[in-house]
């Protein structure tokens, strides 16, 4: 992992191991903090105190979309507490800096029967090899994960085998986002698919002591990359391949493997009111299969439940703009 190397790298450092002793993950914030630094470092500030109209500056001149400038903001911000609380600093420089407002983002939603087509489509791409096979079986499985249960794209790659528990058809997501454990209920057919994965892999793979539930051919977990470069190239497959376009302070996000967990909130709520119920009395339910902190976050989806096409997404997004 890079360094920091601005002249505060050694207190971010210090920050860091102190925020590991209480438990959080390191790699993204490391990644937010790191935003600040590369600027502190590019500024060519030297060992001075740093004032609100640096901050000011910095809030200005990235390159960024809202969003992505309020995390950095927020990440400085936090670890400047740390140095008032260690003495570096006597007040917090960032402490009445506000956030700038963020852009609607209108995610991609796929309907089922093109999250059908993409999951036929990634079967059309199997290779042959044996190895090759089962790294492709395995990535299938991690978007079946995505697209039947609502995962983030990191969770299907974390599992270990004893996460899925074939008995009650259960996967237990271990210490994910916000440091939450929950264990998943998954549909019958998602259990088949596992447990035809499982087969293959036993039958292909000698000596098998990956502790991972998802390998590629070599034993290896799978990465990231590996799953998204599939995924646009299965997406472009089937002509749904589109870039991001931003209209006035409006995001419509490109489809990503993310999208597959929107379209899964999003047609879930649509299922329990097709049934006559009340989609907003689902969403505690749904925040904690879903993995969110709180509930709140999944009533996002509420706004889209009623689209039937990406134009009405548009304007459905830009009524609700205006209205707030």
């Amino acid at each position: 992992m890079k360094p920091f190397e601005s002249f505060l790298a050694p207190q971010m450092d210090e920050y860091l191991t102190y925020r590991k002793t209480l438990g959080y993950e390191m790699k993204t914030y490391r990644s937010h903090l790191g935003i600040f630094d590369r600027y502190l470092k590019e500024q060519q500030k030297c060992r001075k105190l740093l004032e609100p109209s640096f901050f000011l500056e910095m809030r200005a001149n990235l390159k960024m979309e809202p969003s992505s400038i309020n995390t950095a903001i927020s990440a400085a911000r936090t670890f400047f507490q740390f140095l008032v609380r260690r003495g570096y600093y006597k007040n917090n420089p960032l402490r009445d800096i506000p956030h700038l407002k963020k852009h609607t983002i209108v995610p991609f939603i796929f309907t089922p029967e093109q999250t059908d087509q993409l999951l036929e489509a990634m079967c059309k791409r199997f290779h042959k090899t044996k190895g090759r096979f089962l790294t492709d079986l395995a990535v299938y499985i991690s978007l079946l994960l995505l697209a039947r249960c609502g995962m983030r794209i990191s969770e299907p790659l974390k599992l270990k085998r004893n996460h899925y528990r074939s008995d009650d058809r259960t996967i237990y997501i271990e210490r994910t986002k916000f440091l939450k454990d929950r264990l998943l209920p998954i549909p019958q057919m998602v259990a088949i698919q596992i447990e035809n994965y499982l087969s293959v892999r036993e039958s292909l793979i000698r000596n098998d002591q990956s502790p991972f539930l998802l390998v590629q051919g070599n034993q290896r977990p799978l990465c990231d990359q590996q799953v998204r470069r599939l995924f646009h190239i299965i997406v472009n497959d089937i002509g749904l391949e589109q870039p991001r376009r931003v209209i006035a302070n409006v995001n419509f996000s490109a489809p990503t493997p993310h999208s597959l967990r929107h379209s899964f909130a999003v047609y879930t709520l649509l299922k329990i009111k097709e049934r006559g119920e009340s989609p907003q009395h689902a969403l505690p339910v749904l925040a904690a299969y879903m993995g969110h902190s709180e509930y709140k976050y999944t009533s996002v989806y509420l706004r889209v439940t009623d689209a039937i096409s990406r134009k009405n997404l548009v304007d459905f997004s830009l009524w609700q703009e205006k209205k707030e």
